[in-house]
């Protein structure tokens, strides 16, 4: 959707020069220009004035654009705001997106960049305003999208609330997902992100178009620009016809990029530009095709870590973690434990036909005194494995094959109890023996990518014997 020309648009900073730059570019568009030297003057005119859209320098002398942004909130709510900020005071504005603000541009910025967030702004706000007049009689804003209880999304056994943790994620993840925003999913392998991703799109406004998953840690480098960007036919050896990316594809809908720690210096710089102007360009075309779509990204690495050593874009993180929401780790959320394993339970028996399992309460009590280094999906798998392995209909101790903490002491005997990397260490060497000491078998056993065991194997420095047993037939 393109917004008719003449809007009036009101622009604050305090640098003539750069007010003289975004007038002449938007007059040249067809708008009508409003301008203020400050947040200040800026507040009193729209006391008595109404405008579509504010352009707003962050860092200004007197009252800042992020106190501009408050004022707003106050006088003029829904007043989309776009935000101009120097390389150095990004997380300004990324904090300003968390409150409200529709976009932020760089200094110094391309005309056609500045051009092409104007309009999509002011779609954006014109969308917003059809849909709050088709609001039902009585309400004051659109119906807000069914938000349904976590079990009813799918497989959403996985996102068991038990825990205070996991409550206050849920609660979170409940207001993002109707922001059309940037979101950035923290944590372990297994956790669960790419099922905090799922949620986040079904309670969207999006969630009737496609949410597309990229594997950005699977997939190798050299095949990731055409998986995300595509082709055309000829573009090189094997392109033997046209095809469509991942991006292209989430068009309207939400796309998924998990893992993204893994990707390529040069894959950055080509998400970035598709971040900032979203456009893209298959591989070999010559024409940019808009692609409107929500970006969620998800990574197990310390990307904040990974930007000091400057193998990250900074400006890449920021665009990506608008919102950051940390998925926390099964240790740290030992009340989720025992509806989990009887979710998993009940799933398993009911894809396999099989007559419910009942899991017995000192099998719970192991579970309980367990760390799960691989986390959710780690839980998943022992659940699964020992339903085959139990009799009777239940599951006793001894078919989960995981090795608890001693007994119920175990926790008052600090010098005996096994630290987070020792517990972590033991369940890979466990992993390793069931699999004959096989990592792509042991891999899924943990719940865990064979690149993820790889790491860890060398890590703690496990010794892979040179002759394994011989498998039994």
């Amino acid at each position: 959707m393109t917004p008719k020309a003449g809007k009036t648009i009101l622009i604050v900073d305090d640098d003539p020069h750069i007010l003289e730059v975004l007038e002449a570019r938007l007059t040249s568009a067809g708008h009508h220009i409003v301008k203020a030297g400050d947040g200040r003057e800026a507040l009193e005119f729209l006391t008595v004035n109404r405008v579509d859209l504010v352009i707003s320098d962050i860092r200004m002398p007197g009252l800042t654009g992020l106190e501009l942004q408050a004022g707003l909130e106050q006088l003029s709510p829904g007043l989309p705001i776009i935000f101009l900020t120097a390389h150095g005071s990004i997380p300004d504005a990324v904090k300003a997106i968390q409150s409200g603000a529709v976009d932020y541009l760089t200094k110094p910025f391309e005309g056609l960049e500045l051009l092409d967030k104007v309009s999509r702004a002011l779609a954006k706000s014109g969308q917003e305003g059809a849909q709050a007049q088709q609001a039902r009689p009585g309400q004051d804003t659109p119906d807000a999208p069914d938000i349904p209880n976590v079990p009813g999304v799918p497989d959403s056994g996985t996102l068991q609330a038990a825990s205070p943790k996991m409550r206050e994620l849920i609660h979170l993840v409940e207001r993002v997902a109707v922001r059309d925003v940037n979101v950035l999913v923290l944590g372990e392998s297994g956790t669960g992100k790419e099922r905090i991703a799922e949620l986040i799109h079904s309670l969207s406004p999006r969630r009737g178009n496609p949410l597309v998953v990229v594997d950005c840690g699977s997939t190798p480098a050299t095949l990731l620009e055409s998986e995300l960007f595509g082709h055309v036919k000829g573009a090189f050896t094997h392109a033997m016809r046209d095809k469509k990316g991942l991006i292209e594809e989430a068009h309207k809908g939400t796309l998924f990029l998990d893992e993204i720690g893994n990707i390529s210096t040069e894959m950055q710089v080509r998400l970035l530009r598709f971040l900032e102007n979203r456009k893209i360009r298959r591989i070999g075309d010559t024409r940019e095709i808009a692609v409107d779509c929500r970006v969620i990204a998800a990574t197990n690495a310390d990307l904040g870590m990974s930007v000091a050593r400057g193998s990250f874009r900074e400006d890449l993180y920021y665009r990506l973690r608008v919102v950051t929401l940390n998925v926390p780790p099964l240790r740290e959320r030992k009340e989720d434990i025992a509806p989990l394993a009887e979710h998993f339970a009940k799933a398993f028996c009911r894809e396999e036909h099989m007559e419910a399992v009942r899991i017995l309460p000192r099998t719970l009590d192991v579970m309980l005194a367990y760390d799960w280094p691989g986390n959710v999906r780690e839980l998943k798998n022992t659940v699964e494995a020992g339903i085959v392995l139990c009799q009777g209909g239940v599951l006793t101790p001894g078919d989960l094959q995981i090795a608890p903490l001693a007994g119920k002491g175990a926790k008052e005997k600090a010098g005996d109890a096994l630290s987070l990397d020792e517990s972590e260490k033991s369940a890979i060497i466990r992993a390793l023996e069931r699999s004959n000491w096989v990592q792509k078998d042991a891999a899924p056993l943990l719940g865990i990518s064979r690149r993820a065991l790889n790491y860890k194997i060398q890590k703690y420095a496990v010794e892979i014997p040179t002759r394994r047993k011989a498998v039994k037939s």
